[in-house]
């Protein structure tokens, strides 16, 4: 008797791009890529969306056209990953990446807004951002009511981790002029 060995077929952003077109994936499905996986993401409850539309108030009111603050929308990391995030800060653009999605290097601030995916957003979306060179990510923890803010990476993880409660200021030293409350986001 042999055996025989199952083996992962890793899907490119090009084939998920092409099973977007192609109808196999519809725009309503909420999935990302993942190191080829095709991942499904949690349904987005009224406490997520109300943070993530404060934190797009904020951000816009601060950087205005310095920057693109780009909510829900994919970020290409590499070939195999195209995740996301609940917000990113890009390199402004006058285009606004209308011909192709914004990669890791117009990438600026990933933000990762989570009630219920904290584990799944910390142990599998950071060290990727760490491991394509975004400098700078957020992970605003709901249940926590706290902000780990991601900074320095190198050789795929973050050097620099600060944790922010209600009541401390998040400053990013990445993009200068952010400053926001911590209590106003997750208190």
């Amino acid at each position: 008797m042999t055996t025989t060995e199952t083996v992962r077929r890793a899907f490119n952003v090009y084939e998920y791009a092409s099973m977007r077109e192609r109808g196999i994936l519809t725009e309503t499905e909420r999935v990302e890529l993942l190191d080829g996986d095709i991942r499904v993401m949690s349904p987005i409850g009224p406490l997520h969306a109300a943070v993530v539309s404060k934190i797009v108030k904020y951000l816009t009111a601060q950087l205005g056209d310095t920057a693109i603050v780009s909510p829900q929308n994919p970020v290409r990391l590499n070939d195999y990953s195209e995740p996301q995030p609940d917000l990113a800060v890009l390199r402004y653009r006058a285009d606004f990446y209308a011909q192709a999605h914004p990669t890791a290097d117009a990438s600026l601030i990933l933000i990762e807004v989570a009630d219920s995916t904290v584990a799944y957003d910390r142990g599998e979306k950071i060290p990727r951002y760490a491991a394509a060179g975004i400098p700078e990510v957020w992970l605003l923890d709901l249940p926590q009511q706290m902000i780990e803010q991601y900074t320095v990476p190198a050789r795929g993880q973050y050097t620099r981790v600060q944790r922010l409660f209600p009541g401390d200021t998040l400053t990013s030293p990445t993009v200068s002029g952010i400053v926001l409350p911590v209590g106003a986001l997750v208190g």
